[in-house]
């Protein structure tokens, strides 16, 4: 059963995109093998207006990122999925039933979604430790039901598989703070966006907590250039309600049509145990009210959905890495690989010094 359930699950547009950033410069000073590097850093009359306090992190020979920066990123993910508080209603030439609770007619098992996105990442480094940035994407969401069970009753439970495909759009901001403790870098980073689904009447809100630590590897003839690596955790938590509709003809697979009569034959056994006071129970007209629809077989009733969802595990694990060619250009990827939750990240990053300040003009 194709019964839409578009679950916004790209979170994810926003999940890692913005969880990393050049935090490995932020408080890393230059080993005494590179102290000319370091000299040359403290010679250096900084004449741009960010960071703020840039001129003074310089003068102490302390390396910093270009203030800034966009960068374009592909991310690819697939985690489970929790529902609760399933809603149908539906919409015909004779009948308009309003969303109505659907609680042991239908029942969900393993849920999953899988989606991609490609986004642009504008950011500045406000100050040295303190970034900002903005998330805008597009990309497409598979959510997969298996099973449904409908009606959860007696014999005659019927179990579907619904998958439904569609694309989204992303909107959103972050901030990352970042610094340095002895050896290693610290990145605290939060984003939130709002992700619209084609098939949504509305967009759904996700946050995003990130957390990692790392080390940065200088390469000794070239100070510039550097491979970080990291670990860290995520967290994920999403708007639970969701609200949206699909036509019939694209709520169920053809599978469902094939064996139309089967199905309504089935609704129709159970719909003849019930009693006449049972019958008048929104949720079992709702039900019933489907199947006719079924079997007229012109697809053209509206189904209505609501629910509330979560996924399956807020926290999961990542490692990462960045090669830095110099301070203009990085390569990076990030992989989810502890937890339900699997991710691959890949991003370029491309910075620059941006504007002067005006006494330097």
């Amino acid at each position: 059963m194709k019964t839409n359930l578009p679950l916004i699950i790209t979170l994810t547009f926003s999940l890692l995109l913005g969880t990393i950033t050049n935090a490995q410069y932020s408080s890393r000073k230059i080993k005494s093998k590179h102290q000319q590097y370091t000299d040359s850093l403290k010679a250096i009359e900084y004449d741009r207006i960010l960071p703020v306090w840039g001129a003074a992190v310089y003068k102490k020979g302390f390396d910093i990122p270009y203030p800034v920066g966009i960068m374009g990123n592909f991310l690819w993910m697939d985690q489970g999925l929790l529902i609760d508080n399933f809603q149908l209603g539906i919409k015909t030439d004779k009948k308009d039933i309003p969303l109505t609770p659907a609680e042991g007619l239908i029942g969900f098992g393993d849920n999953r979604n899988t989606s991609y996105s490609v986004n642009i990442r504008p950011d500045i480094w406000v100050f040295p430790f303190l970034n900002v940035y903005g998330l805008f994407g597009t990309g497409k969401s598979t959510t997969t039901v298996n099973p449904i069970i409908f009606p959860n009753s007696g014999s005659n439970k019927i179990h579907f598989k619904s998958e439904v495909e569609q694309k989204i759009t992303t909107l959103g901001f972050g901030v990352m703070g970042a610094f340095g403790i002895g050896p290693v870098w610290l990145s605290l980073d939060g984003n939130w966006t709002w992700n619209k689904p084609e098939l949504l009447d509305k967009p759904v809100r996700v946050g995003v907590f990130g957390i990692r630590v790392g080390h940065t590897f200088v390469f000794k003839n070239k100070p510039e250039s550097n491979i970080a690596l990291w670990v860290g955790g995520m967290r994920v938590k999403m708007e639970s309600n969701t609200v949206g509709q699909i036509k019939m003809r694209d709520a169920f697979p053809q599978d469902v049509w094939d064996r139309k009569d089967e199905v309504v034959g089935s609704v129709n056994d159970w719909w003849d145990d019930l009693s006449p006071l049972e019958q008048k129970k929104p949720k079992n007209i709702l039900i019933k009210e489907v199947s006719n629809s079924l079997d007229q077989k012109d697809g053209s009733a509206i189904i209505r959905y609501g629910m509330d969802k979560q996924v399956l595990q807020e926290w999961n694990g990542v490692v990462g890495a960045q090669y830095q060619l110099n301070k203009s250009w990085m390569l990076r990827t990030e992989w989810g690989v502890f937890g339900d939750r699997k991710s691959a990240l890949v991003s370029l990053n491309y910075r620059f010094l941006g504007p002067r300040k005006k006494e330097f003009r």
